[in-house]
Parts: C-alpha cells; structure tokens; sequence
C-alpha cells in the first residue's frame, strides 16, 4: 500500500515496564506469594489424597426416595476412619454423621470391615432452595482393611455422636517379648 508503513508492536512484560521505572523486578514479590501459594495448595491436596484417599466415598441416590432426589446433592463425601490397636483387640472409628444406628450394616469379609448405610437428606425438598450443598446424601459403602487374627463373632460395635465405633479382639494377644540376639 502506498502512503501507509508497517507499523510494528513490541508487546512487553509487565516486569519490563515496572523494572524501568526502579531499576529492580517489581513483579518479584508479587511471584513469590503466588508460588507460596500454589507450593500450599499442591502440599494440601496431596495430604489429602494420600493420608484421606480411602476416605472419599461415592453416595448413590439409585434407589432413594424421589423426594429426597429432587435437589441435586453432592455424590462424594469425606467418611474419615482411624485405626489403631492394643495388645488385646484393634480398633476402627469412622465418622458418619447424620444418620441412625438402623441406617448402617456392618460385616467383615477377610480382613476388610464393610460398613454400608444410607444417609437420608431428612425432610421433603419441595419448597427448598438451597444456597449451599456440600453434603452428600444417598447409599454408600466404606471398606477398611484390619489385621489378620481377629475374632468378628466377639466384636463390640456401637454409634454415638455421629462415630461407629467397632472394637475386634485379637485372637493372638500375646503381649510383644523381647528377642536377644547371640553371638
């Protein structure tokens, strides 16, 4: 085209055009926040799936009553365990607020403690809004291994406060001894 130049962008970075005017990286600082950031973000996430990964349980609304179903719930929840044992049994807690010692079925198959149960929303959705859900409702089940030589037909099970508590005694309850080692 005749009469009309090129005219040719250079496009900078933002830490290019603060530098200029102070002779240092401005952006510097406001880098290192979102790297903290993010490094605390990533660390939290990764406790969670290692430390929580068995936690997060799957809520299924197949068979749910319709009414319970009309506001769409969350469909993953955190069921927290611990499990922990004593020279005479082992013990597994989980956290399942919310609901009635009827609405839960536990067993043991192996070496894996199968607590099942559903988790009702309460009363009717008709009429309701919600402005916030982060509960999830509808069938579950949670499995957590325990250790080899337990006696299942001698466990105490019981719910308070919204935890299961189950205590399996040891078939083996021999207290640990010391070994010596020879020379």
């Amino acid at each position: 085209m005749v009469g009309h130049r090129a005219v040719e962008k250079r496009y900078t970075r933002p830490n290019e055009v603060y530098g200029q005017f102070n002779g240092t990286n401005a952006m510097e600082p406001l880098k290192n926040l979102i790297e903290r950031a993010w490094e605390g973000l990533t660390e939290g996430w990764r406790e969670l799936l290692t430390r929580g990964g068995g936690a997060l349980t799957h809520f299924s609304t197949e068979g749910t009553r319709k009414d319970e179903v009309a506001q769409e719930f969350p469909h993953w929840s955190l069921l927290a365990a611990e499990t922990w044992e004593t020279a005479l049994s082992v013990v597994i807690r989980l956290e399942v607020p919310g609901m009635n010692e009827d609405d839960l079925a536990i067993d043991i198959h192996g070496n894996i403690l199968r607590i099942r149960g559903e988790k009702r929303s309460g009363a009717e959705q008709e009429g309701r809004r919600y402005h916030l859900s982060e509960r999830a409702y509808g069938h579950f089940e949670r499995s957590i291994p325990v250790p080899h030589g337990v006696d299942p037909d001698k466990a105490e099970v019981s719910y308070r406060d919204g935890v299961l508590t189950v205590i399996l005694p040891k078939t083996d309850t021999l207290p640990p001894c010391g070994l010596t080692m020879s020379n």
